[in-house]
């Protein structure tokens, strides 16, 4: 499936990992898999109290932003190829929308369940706060094999989906966008069906097709934010572009994004990994003919400017910077001491456990954290959100400098309060969300 992510992934480069591989030079792939002892869910809530902590949050506080204000299950059945009825859960968790509408994507993959949404939705409150975009946090998601689907199959399930959860999103109330797995076509699908139900509504998701309304600039929104909190950040490490050394984990929407227009600014990109397989090249691997490599259905360790190696070497391929843009928790207590970086840029939300984030921490590797790196999605989201409203278009030119101007403010404001604070940036920018969230549960009344 291809797509335009409101936090990740893309066309032939679904940046998923499984254990199956079919190349016996990636014998321990679960090195990269996510360890079973801790789950998506407990991961942001470690990071959440210890920020809520440091702020000295009332525990009645800390409980009312900790848990979801909705939490919405429904059935989605679909009779498939096969002749079976196949029914699947889908899920919609807006976590808080005290700063303004729900916003979040919706994901459609088997290992979608509520805790994994309900930590996602809790992201999505922390990363609108610290960008300063006027949205709450919400995400979705649906059970689904998408892979093994057809695309009629995803339609009904899609359109399904829309009809029952309706009476709980609105361009005013909660704006889906995509996710790992959808795309601009599963957001017109979404845009069509609720329009069925209450006219030609195009703010109700954002992502897109531009025929319908979606920004120019929005595909690589969440990939370019990455690379503004790199550009923002090496100066401090004496990382100047033409010097700056790169791996990518997970190679779709975002981490393809950002290995293409790091590589224009210089960059070079020597390690790469997806779903199939791990790539090295010391002299650099051109992104740009990766990414048609893996468009047109081939396999990574096919493609000719690079050498196919074990998991354990990508990891430990000695680089500047390190993007994880897969799914979250792939570096864990486990694999943390293989990384060989001197930054990581949190692509993917939630890529690294509590227990790596010590271990990078006493490493002196310097993290960009998720709520802060990959929030371009959501920034050029509210962007196309607001020309939907105003009945307006931008040009991409003036979209991505609106970008860059967030990104970076936010940036030297989770950078400056780090070092006032002395907390890692992590901590900052969620002390930083939890305040801003607070401030206006207080103003509205309700804390």
């Amino acid at each position: 499936m291809a797509d335009q992510r409101e936090d990740q992934h893309a066309p032939g480069a679904t940046a998923t990992i499984e254990d199956t591989d079919r190349s016996p030079r990636v014998a321990n792939r679960a090195a990269f898999t996510k360890p079973a002892e801790i789950s998506s869910y407990e991961i942001v809530t470690h990071y959440f109290k210890a920020a809520s902590e440091r702020l000295g949050l009332p525990d009645d506080v800390e409980a009312v932003l900790r848990s979801s204000y909705r939490e919405v299950q429904v059935q989605v059945p679909v009779k498939r190829a096969d002749g079976k009825i196949h029914v699947y859960s889908g899920y919609r968790v807006q976590h808080n929308g005290a700063r303004g509408p729900y916003k979040g994507g919706v994901r459609y993959h088997p290992e979608v369940e509520l805790d994994e949404v309900r930590a996602l939705a809790s992201l999505m409150t922390w990363k609108t706060a610290v960008v300063g975009v006027p949205y709450g946090g919400a995400k979705g998601g649906i059970n689904c094999p998408v892979q093994e689907m057809e695309p009629s199959e995803v339609e009904a399930v899609t359109r399904d989906f829309i009809h029952k959860i309706d009476r709980v999103i609105g361009p005013m109330r909660d704006i889906p966008a995509p996710d790992v797995n959808t795309n601009a076509q599963v957001m017109a699908w979404m845009m069509d069906e609720y329009g069925k139900l209450h006219g030609h509504t195009p703010a109700i998701v954002t992502g897109k097709p531009i025929a319908l309304g979606g920004s120019h600039g929005r595909e690589a929104a969440t990939g370019r934010g990455l690379v503004y909190a790199y550009r923002e950040a090496a100066p401090h490490l004496g990382l100047p572009p033409d010097q700056t050394r790169v791996s990518i984990q997970g190679f779709g929407n975002v981490g393809s994004w950002a290995g293409r227009i790091l590589q224009g600014l210089g960059c070079k990109i020597v390690a790469v990994q997806d779903q199939q397989g791990e790539i090295v090249n010391p002299d650099g691997i051109d992104t740009e003919a990766l990414t048609k490599h893996l468009r047109e259905g081939n396999h990574i360790e096919e493609f000719p400017g690079a050498e196919p190696v074990a998991v354990e070497e990508f990891l430990s391929t000695e680089v500047d910077v390190f993007i994880p843009a897969a799914l979250g928790g792939m570096l864990h207590g486990d694999n943390a001491h293989l990384v060989n970086a001197k930054m990581i840029v949190e692509g993917a939300n939630g890529p690294i456990t509590p227990k790596a984030d010590e271990i990078f921490t006493e490493r002196g590797i310097w993290v960009i954290p998720d709520i802060l790196a990959n929030a371009g999605g959501v920034v050029v989201s509210y962007f196309e959100w607001v020309q939907n409203l105003q009945h307006f278009s931008w040009d991409e030119r003036e979209v991505n400098e609106k970008l860059g101007t967030i990104m970076r403010r936010s940036f030297r404001e989770v950078h400056h309060r780090s070092r006032e604070d002395d907390v890692s940036m992590r901590i900052a920018a969620y002390q930083i969300g939890i305040e801003r969230v607070v401030e206006a549960a207080r103003t509205r009344g309700y804390l």
